[in-house]
């Protein structure tokens, strides 16, 4: 029994020195052609105190952005129960079209930006049964209305969905797969990308789940468990061995869809000072993140940040991340 116990440590050790290795040992090939992105919400503009309009204007005109993953909140295009309202996307995508840029729209209960789950008020105190019935019927009228849109490039479906963060009523699986179903059955030309968190999970369900597999990347942010920034210790390599990984086993690309370029302090990004929000992100750590993710290998890549990089500009005077942005994207 001892040697038979012996035997199995030591062969668990060797597979956990082995697993480390490949993924936290060498280095990857940086991709040759990178198309760079930002994401963008309305509401997080409005948030920031910055005209979401011409928020976006400068994105598409200044710094010639042509790729963005944008946040279908929930509660801003059905805030009535029996009306939805999509002018703003429209007009969004309406901008895109006209410039030849490319859009990534994000849908379901769950979409980026604080509190994740942005449920409208009209049936909030609802069951869950009766808000999964509601969000189907919002999938079903977003994908319709977008679907031939020529500046559509996918369907992200639900942000991060096996990863439990934000102020959510429910968690449901099973939901997410009738979620997926539905939008691949309305619009069966378009990939479904479903996201996962970058540091905390290998991928799995959402390649499973998904055409493409999407990730975060951020590399210093507040633990509100601890109370102090954390500072990432993975390498770039971690992501590019796991993207490997599902490339092999499932056959399917991941691309990055948050790569931290904002900061993520002890409150809300709009709530605390300029001298906190260095502490995570200021220009050094820019261009050391920019580096991080082009060594990845991931070909594609959406800036998180974009809101954040206007509003240093036009309302503290400080164009500096917005200039270094301008050098991104002008590789695209």
């Amino acid at each position: 029994m001892k040697k038979t116990l012996l035997i199995l440590s030591l062969s668990l050790l060797v597979v956990f020195m082995a697993a480390f290795v490949y993924l936290f040992v060498g280095s990857s090939t940086p991709a040759g052609n990178i198309a760079w992105g930002v994401n963008f919400s309305i509401k997080h503009a409005r948030a920031m105190g910055i005209d979401w309009e011409k928020t976006y204007e400068a994105l598409l005109d200044d710094l010639e952005v042509r790729n963005f993953k944008v946040a279908v909140h929930w509660d801003e295009i059905h805030q009535e129960r029996r009306e939805f309202s999509f002018r703003n996307l429209d007009w969004l995508m309406e901008q895109a079209e006209v410039r030849g840029a490319q859009v990534l729209l994000v849908v379901g209960m769950k979409t980026p930006r604080w509190p994740e789950c942005h449920v409208p008020g009209w049936i909030e105190d609802s069951s869950k049964e009766e808000q999964q019935i509601a969000i189907l019927a919002m999938l079903k009228e977003t994908v319709n209305r977008y679907k031939d849109n020529p500046a559509l490039s996918g369907w992200q479906v639900e942000n991060e969905p096996f990863f439990v963060f934000g102020e959510c009523p429910w968690k449901d699986d099973t939901f997410l797969l009738k979620e997926v179903e539905l939008v691949r059955s309305l619009d069966p030309e378009h990939p479904v990308i479903i996201s996962d968190s970058g540091e905390f999970s290998f991928w799995i369900r959402a390649a499973q789940v998904g055409d493409v597999v999407g990730t975060t990347m951020y590399r210093k942010v507040w633990f509100s468990e601890i109370d102090m920034y954390v500072s990432y210790p993975f390498p770039s390599v971690f992501y590019a061995r796991r993207a490997g990984l599902i490339k092999t086993l499932y056959g399917k690309k991941v691309i990055g869809v948050e790569v931290q370029a904002e900061p993520w302090g002890p409150e809300l990004l709009y709530n605390i000072s300029v001298e906190e929000q260095k502490k995570s992100m200021d220009l050094e750590r820019f261009v050391k993140n920019i580096e991080f993710a082009r060594n990845t290998g991931l070909d594609t890549l959406y800036l998180w940040g974009g809101e954040w990089w206007y509003w240093l500009k036009k309302v503290k005077g400080d164009d500096s991340m917005w200039n270094e942005a301008k050098k991104v994207f002008d590789e695209s």
